[in-house]
């Protein structure tokens, strides 16, 4: 598909609903004493008015102590009035600001009344809400054209974000970390994103966007962090939601199979049933959240050329037919003790089945001669078992917090591969077995302090994290894997933190300053026998500061400036030491001496608010330091190339990001998004242990490259919304080459029904088939192309019930 032609398209199309995370009620509080004995003053009324006017706003009478509370204010200015008899009435005009969700306007000291003062009304203009720009905000039911997917698939739509290879990626990286609700687990992965693919978008709320992250969170991912927020009712009595969705992919093929090659997987069914449960009554609150998700995928249709410096040229084709099924169960109970504490307890539950099945089939440059087969089948089963308890406490003072969780996670990988390895005069049985047990413990204390005009945030938290892994290999008598890497290994990290923030928000400037200091010691006792690697491992203490400083222009403009420190501590996948052969000669392997990459963000970001829309524009620039990536080589005659995580260098991206939104009539809205960047990696030198020793020098790349997206969003008469959404990605720089241009169409219609209860949807992921992933890799001796054929094409239809 030409240029042309996706400009078309992209002209005729047009949204989903994009809202920036922002505070829409404060709580305000403060306490009144009389000025010369400094006694507490109960029952006085105070009283706020509307500036406009001076029409009642909220109103309360202070307590025994002297303490009042005017709860769920909206941002503005207004007029407080404290009207105690004897004493001279207060008149004064507050702002209410957003960047806080409660205020302390502090101590009011009265004097005796000497004369009757008449109140004052000071009038003016009420402002806009205005956010934060550090974070934003995206309901997943509004996702229309994904509905019946993958949290992965539901991110696909959204402005700022891309898929690449399976992984998310924030503005061209995907060094990011997942949360859900707030907290790292391993159905999303400890410092690296997984799973997403396989967690179904029915059981999400929303997700959130943070591109600037406070203090408060861990400092690993220096794109920012992406927030899953799993659904929960908080309506009294009974209450839930039911929802079947189906759906079929691979509708037609991509492209054709090299001769007698495994067929591919077609007409590929997809089913996602899911209920949520909610029971609220008094003082507690108990939640159940269940969601299955079966498919079966054409994961992966993968055309490789390969070409040698000494002339041989080879072809081959992997075919991997996936079955997958995730079963995902949350349940919980919130008991409010108190008016002000309360306690929650959860657990979750995730088990994934993974069966791959397919072969890899090599020919010569002609591809009419084969020259190997791997048949292989995975059988692969995730288990994971999360626990949490949390206590919040809150103090007299309206906005002052206390939070204190635990949080444990055991997440179980057991997978088992069986190959059969064809050459010609040989059939060999190869298998190999590989268990893995995760156990992570984290704490955390939290504590935030009201004031006047912002806000005191400090904590600690604490994480001991351990990862024990065993090998072990089955050969054949002349098997090509390497038996002698296998083994046992354990990954060991410990994460004590501690963090403070000050955030103020005043008539014209907002802003926030935050420091988290960490302290990391990871240790990877390898197996001894192992014959390349041994034991090793980093520690670290280093400052994480963060700064974000707004100015309000005047009522529909804002600028926020940024600054930011992040890290990118290696997982334990990247320094795994035992190669992986579902390549049989793409062989990935991990590197236990890999350490940290460390980044620095600058960012300044506009935003204009119109009538029915907004445009926001940023202006970014990210410097990493011992940049993480996979280097491919080879060392000797065997042709085989050997991909391994590497430290290399410094790289840098900087861009612009644009997004623009308008609800032009009652039926029609549209939001395009926009990125565009320039993206480098310096040159490298880096040298290779596995499997001998050798070194790889890499020259410096560069290119432009970005993204469009265009949403739009229909609503037609009786309930009946239609969604479309256009995505174009452009040429980037991956490390040793490039990936071309990528372009997709997703449509969705959703209809409301059983007065506003029920609700239908039929909706299509790459309408025209289109999505393939070509990539270009340069080695020491080599260079390879590839072009992945997977399935992109689904459609699907539902239904879901509330009650």
């Amino acid at each position: 598909m030409n240029a042309k032609t996706i400009l078309l398209l992209l002209s005729i199309m047009v949204q989903t609903h994009l809202s920036f995370s922002q505070i829409t009620s404060v709580n305000l509080s403060g306490n009144l004493l009389d000025g010369e004995s400094k006694v507490a003053l109960p029952f006085v009324n105070v009283i706020l008015k509307n500036v406009d006017d001076s029409s009642f706003v909220a109103g309360t009478i202070s307590n025994e102590l002297g303490h009042f509370t005017l709860e769920k204010i909206q941002p503005s200015t207004y007029l407080l009035q404290i009207n105690p008899m004897g004493y001279t009435p207060i008149s004064k005009e507050i702002f209410v600001g957003n960047s806080t969700d409660a205020l302390n306007l502090g101590v009011f000291e009265l004097s005796e009344a000497m004369q009757n003062i008449g109140g004052v009304t000071i009038t003016a203009k009420k402002e806009e809400i205005y956010s934060k720009m550090d974070k934003k905000s995206y309901t997943v039911d509004d996702n229309i054209s994904q509905s019946g997917g993958s949290v992965l698939q539901a991110m696909e739509n959204l402005p700022g974000v891309t898929i690449q290879n399976g992984k998310v990626q924030l503005r061209g990286s995907d060094k990011l970390i997942v949360l859900i609700d707030g907290k790292q687990s391993a159905l999303t992965g400890f410092g690296s994103q997984s799973g997403l693919d396989n967690i179904p978008a029915s059981s999400i709320e929303r997700i959130e966007i943070i591109n600037n992250p406070s203090s408060k969170f861990d400092a690993n991912g220096n794109a920012g962090i992406i927030n899953i927020i799993l659904k929960k009712e908080k309506k009294e009595g009974f209450n839930g939601k039911i929802g079947i969705a189906g759906g079929l992919g691979a509708l037609w093929v991509k492209r054709e199979n090299l001769p007698d090659v495994h067929d591919q997987y077609q007409f590929t069914p997809k089913v996602n049933p899911s209920i949520s449960l909610n029971y609220r009554k008094n003082k507690v609150n108990a939640f159940l959240q269940l969601d299955n998700l079966y498919t079966e995928t054409l994961n992966k249709n993968d055309f490789i050329n390969r070409v040698y410096d000494d002339g041989t040229v080879i072809n081959q084709q992997t075919v991997r037919n996936r079955n997958t099924n995730f079963l995902t169960s949350k349940l919980g109970l919130d008991w409010f003790i108190s008016d002000n504490d309360q306690f929650t307890i959860s657990g979750m539950y995730g088990s994934e089945t993974i069966i791959d099945n397919g072969d890899q089939s090599f020919f010569n440059g002609q591809s009419a001669e084969r020259i190997r087969t791997w048949d292989f089948l995975e059988d692969e089963v995730k288990t994971t078992v999360v626990g949490n308890m949390t206590y919040q406490h809150k103090f007299k003072q309206v906005g002052r917090l206390m939070n204190v969780g635990l949080n444990y996670t055991f997440h179980r990988e057991d997978e088992r591969y069986f190959f059969t390895n064809t050459i010609p005069n040989y059939v060999g049985e190869e298998s190999f077995k590989l268990l893995s047990d995760e156990h992570v413990g984290d704490f955390t204390l939290d504590y935030i302090h009201p004031l006047k005009t912002g806000k005191i945030e400090t904590g600690v938290k604490f994480r001991r994290r351990v990862i024990p892994t065993n090998m072990e290999f089955f050969p054949s008598s002349n098997s090509p894997l390497d038996t002698n890497a296998g083994g046992v290994a354990t990954y060991g990290e410990i994460i004590p933190a501690i963090y403070g923030a000050y955030s103020f928000d005043r008539k014209k400037w907002e802003g926030e300053v935050g420091m988290r200091v960490e302290y990391v010691n990871l240790r990877y006792e390898v197996d001894p026998n192992h014959n390349t690697y041994t034991s090793d491992g980093y520690d670290y203490f280093q400052p994480f500061p963060n700064v974000r400083l707004g100015y309000k222009i005047n009522e529909n403009n804002k600028l926020v400036a940024f600054y930011n420190r992040r890290v990118d501590r290696p997982n334990e996948v990247d320094i795994r030491i035992f190669p992986k052969y579902d390549d049989a000669e793409i062989i990935k392997v991990g590197n236990p001496s890999l350490g940290p990459q460390f980044t620095n963000l600058i960012e300044l970001s506009l935003k204009n608010s119109f009538k029915k829309g907004y445009l926001y524009c940023s202006a970014y620039s990210r410097f990493g330091d011992n940049t993480i990536t996979r280097i491919s080589t080879t060392v000797d005659s065997t042709n085989l190339i050997y991909a391994i995580f590497q430290n290399a260098g410094k790289s840098n991206v900087t861009g612009l990001e644009a997004i623009f939104s308008q609800d032009v009539s009652s039926f029609l809205s549209y939001n395009l998004g926009v990125n565009v960047y320039f993206n480098q990696i310096d040159a490298f030198t880096v040298q290779n242990l596995y499997p001998v020793e050798h070194t790889f020098t890499a020259e410096k790349q560069t290119t432009y490259s970005g993204s469009v997206k265009l949403n739009t969003k229909f609503k037609f008469k009786h309930g009946l919304n239609a969604q479309l959404t256009a995505i174009y990605l452009a040429p980037d720089v991956i490390p040793q080459g490039r990936i071309e241009q990528r372009f997709t169409l997703n449509i969705g219609l959703e209809k409301s029904i059983q007065k506003g209860k029920g609700s239908v949807f039929f909706n299509a992921s790459d309408l025209l088939n289109t999505m393939i992933i070509q990539q270009t890799i340069n080695g020491n001796n080599f260079s390879y192309t590839s072009s992945n054929y997977y399935e992109t094409q689904v459609i699907r239809i539902g239904y879901s019930y509330k009650f």
